[in-house]
Parts: C-alpha cells; sequence; structure tokens
C-alpha cells in the first residue's frame, strides 16, 4: 500500500502515529503507512522531525518521495526499526510553519504578478521565510517592484482563505490558467491533481503545504530583483 499523505489535506498536523512498512537498510530509511511529513518538490525543502520508537528516538534528516512511498531517512547509529513497528512522529514545527507562511506568500506573488501583468512563472525556490520567484518579465525596475510588494501586503492583509482540494486530472484541467508555470511540470501519469485556491486571487495546482489564511503570512518584504535573461526576472521575498 502506498504511504498515506496526511500533510495534503491537512497542513497543521505536528506530530502523527503511524506504522513501518517496510525498513530500508541500505539506505537507513523507513517507509511509514501515513506521514505528515513534507517530501519535498516544487521548491518547497522537505520537512524535518524525529520518529520515536519506545524509548529510542531517531532524528528524521531527510524525507523523499519514491514511487508511491515516502521515504524518511534517518540520523545516528542505532539500529534501523523494524517493518510492524509502531512510531510516534514529530516535525520541526517552528521550520514547517515558517515554510508553509512562506509558500504562501510565494503563491501570494504569483497571483498579484499573473493577475496585474499576466506573467507566467519560469521557476521559483524558497527556505523558511525567505524565498525567490522567476517570471517572463521583459523589463523590471524599482517602481515596479515597490508596487508589486505593496499589491502582495494588501492581499496578505486580506485575509483570504486558503482552500485545498484533490481533483481528477481531466476535471482539474479543465480550470483556466491552472498551470501557472511556463512549463507543465506535472506528468502524464498523474491521475488526480492537488490544487492551492487563494479565494479571490490564485487557483493553482500545487503540492505543497499551506496556512490557511493569507493574514498567517505577515509583511512580505522584496529584498531584492535580478535580471536573469531576455525575459527572465527574478523577485526575492523574505518574510517578518
Amino acid at each position: 500500500m502506498p504511504t498515506d499523505l496526511l500533510y495534503q489535506m491537512d497542513s497543521y498536523l505536528p506530530s502523527f502515529g503511524a506504522a513501518i512498512i517496510e525498513a530500508i537498510p541500505d539506505d537507513r530509511a523507513v517507509v511509514l503507512d501515513q506521514s505528515a511529513f513534507y517530501p519535498g518538490g516544487g521548491g518547497q525543502p522537505c520537512d524535518l522531525g524525529t520518529l520515536l520508537v519506545g524509548n529510542m528516538e531517531y532524528p528524521v534528516v531527510r524525507v523523499q518521495k519514491r514511487g508511491p512511498d515516502v521515504l524518511h531517512y534517518l540520523g545516528g547509529d542505532a539500529p534501523l526499526p523494524r517493518a510492524g513497528t509502531m512510531v510516534h512522529a514529530q516535525l520541526d514545527w517552528e521550520r514547517r510553519y515558517r515554510l508553509m507562511r512562506t509558500h504562501t506568500a510565494l503563491h501570494i506573488l504569483c497571483g498579484v504578478v499573473f493577475r496585474d501583468y499576466g506573467a507566467l512563472v519560469t521557476g521559483g525556490d524558497m527556505e523558511p521565510l525567505k524565498g525567490r520567484m522567476d517570471f517572463e518579465f521583459e523589463t523590471m525596475h524599482a517602481d515596479l517592484v515597490q508596487e508589486i510588494e505593496a499589491a502582495v501586503n494588501r492581499e496578505a492583509q486580506a485575509a483570504r482563505d486558503v482552500r485545498t482540494a484533490i481533483l481528477p486530472r481531466a476535471e482539474a484541467f479543465q480550470i483556466p490558467d491552472l498551470i501557472r508555470t511556463k512549463i507543465n511540470l506535472l506528468p502524464e501519469g498523474i491521475t488526480q491533481v492537488r490544487t492551492v485556491e487563494i479565494v479571490g486571487l490564485d487557483l493553482q495546482a500545487d503540492g505543497g503545504t499551506h496556512v490557511r489564511n493569507t493574514s498567517e503570512v505577515g509583511k512580505v518584504v522584496v529584498a531584492d530583483y535580478k535580471s536573469k535573461g531576455k525575459i527572465n526576472k527574478r523577485i526575492y521575498i523574505e518574510l517578518g
């Protein structure tokens, strides 16, 4: 059975119980029957945390999706727990929540730029409370960046709800402008598409974790901007 991805519909689970369904000694990793750890992707880093097995604590140093499974790589040198073992998992919640705020801030930025300027995304990356996004702009200057920053903060302060849904692929692709990236990154084999909607501003396909309301994002500062090519401009943001 594939790992049940708890984070897809509830990003606010700081801990959870699970059973180990496979232990992989060569990778020093375990597969759980369910997991709230985000395995990374779409520019968002994977979650970190711990697995508690009885009195033994294993640091989760990396999480990765491999096919239908989520591999949790364990640090330390204690013997790897066996398949069938029950565990209690704890996320590094402060880090996760900062990434949730950052990811939602980037979606606000994406929504504002697409709505006001019609520019598509060409790339992006983030770490806790910092991120960057590349857009298909021919020119970018200080006045434009100030306009974008002000609009992003107005939308964050508007306290817009953030909603997730999982739709059949055919239904999802009936939504106009669902894919905001220059290249469609959804493989053909994906039959279910997860969408993230900032109500009244933005709706797009996305697999990451987000806050429930834009008011949780806080103040967004455009820290820098650069030209990365003739029609590729990069905006860096930081959160307070």
